[in-house]
């Protein structure tokens, strides 16, 4: 895609950008604190801040609202991709540089828990929000708010052009038919990265993903350091790696990434350009947490609360291509055409993941990028 908007996560920008504040609502009203959990902490400011990656986005209108009913204005705060801002938010624990972090997921979640990170808050709704998304029930340090597939996705005329079918599964991408057509992101410093690193675990299992990974890339896999790179640089089948006339025509993106290609082109065309391999697709859960320290207590805990209202859980899917997790939250219909159907993701248990991400993220790092 041409923007720097994300298909879920989808569009970060380069983490040259960090730092960036960005006010996304108008000036509060004299209204309501908004904080639907009594008295709390809270500095008096009508300003509360939000920290997120780089892929946060949403309609200015849907803000204004929050705005009209609560008093407060959102300000955004940008870090980079979702591994750096958590990292940032750690080393900065108890002196928080806003109020609610927006961006960690399933695959950093056990990280961010047990730093502390969090103040426990049960929002309003959280009751209609997805049961399976729900990974923190018992003590609501984070909030659910979307979820996602990362998946390798292809360059439908680079395919047609060679007569080669696409790949849709993970042991497709082995075969010397795809070598060095792949690009994907590093498992270290980007989600989708890491996401796809836990789909291979989930099919090969603790000791068989390693000899997966020696034939990747022994089949000319390339790692890049961010999401935006490999599927705005290096993707052939993106609006921007045409531009770039990138020569990868396969990437780990999302199965939400083809309506994007559709949204943003002019004139928008009857199908997308860019398919989605179902077959190696890992299911992706985003939280949001009221940061431990917060200045705006009372704002961080409306704004969660909005954040799994309907409202604003219809107005994710297109402006940062997501799902929504909240109950009777409808999708668009350019997201549910286009958009790919995932009906058996992979998946790995929080536990799992918790216990052994740092070893097979090390592993996966001896065996491809050193």
């Amino acid at each position: 895609m041409s923007t720097t908007r994300r298909t879920k996560q989808l569009a970060a920008t380069a983490v040259a950008a960090a730092l960036g504040v960005t006010a996304l609502a108008g000036c509060g009203s004299s209204g309501t604190s908004g904080s639907g959990s009594g008295s709390t902490k809270s500095s008096g400011s009508k300003t509360v801040t939000l920290v997120s990656h780089d892929s946060f986005n949403a309609s200015k209108d849907v803000l204004k609202e929050f705005t009209e009913q609560t008093g407060y204005t959102v300000k955004v705060l940008k870090s980079g991709d979702a591994g750096v801002a958590l990292n940032q938010e750690i080393l900065t624990k108890g002196s928080p540089r806003g109020d609610v972090f927006f961006g960690v997921d399933n695959t950093l979640l056990s990280r961010a828990l047990d730093s502390g990170l969090f103040t426990p808050y049960e929002a309003k709704g959280v009751d209609q929000v997805a049961s399976d998304a729900q990974l923190d029930a018992a003590e609501h340090r984070v909030t659910p708010i979307d979820t996602g597939d990362i998946c390798v996705n292809y360059d439908k005329k680079y395919f047609a052009d060679k007569k080669l079918a696409p790949p849709q599964s993970f042991e497709d991408l082995t075969k010397p038919a795809y070598k060095n057509l792949l690009v994907t992101e590093n498992a270290q410093t980007s989600s989708p990265g890491l996401g796809f690193l836990l789909g291979t675990v989930a099919t090969y299992g603790e000791k068989g993903y390693q000899d997966y990974w020696k034939k990747l890339k022994s089949n000319g896999v390339k790692v890049v350091d961010s999401w935006e790179q490999a599927y705005n640089e290096e993707f052939s089948g993106s609006a921007g790696g045409k531009k770039a006339k990138a020569d990868r025509p396969l990437v780990v993106s999302y199965a939400s990434s083809p309506p994007v290609e559709v949204l943003y082109a002019k004139p928008q065309p009857a199908t997308a350009p860019t398919g989605v391999a179902t077959g190696t697709c890992f299911r992706q859960i985003e939280f949001a947490g009221l940061l431990n320290g917060a200045k705006n207590e009372a704002g961080g805990k409306a704004l969660l609360d909005f954040l799994i209202s309907k409202r604003f859980q219809e107005d994710m899917p297109l402006n940062m291509f997501v799902n929504p997790v909240t109950e009777g939250a409808k999708l668009p219909e350019l997201f549910t055409k286009f958009g790919a159907t995932v009906d058996r993701p992979t998946t790995v248990a929080p536990d799992a993941i918790a216990k052994n991400r740092e070893q097979w993220v090390q592993s996966w790092s001896s065996l491809v990028v050193k």
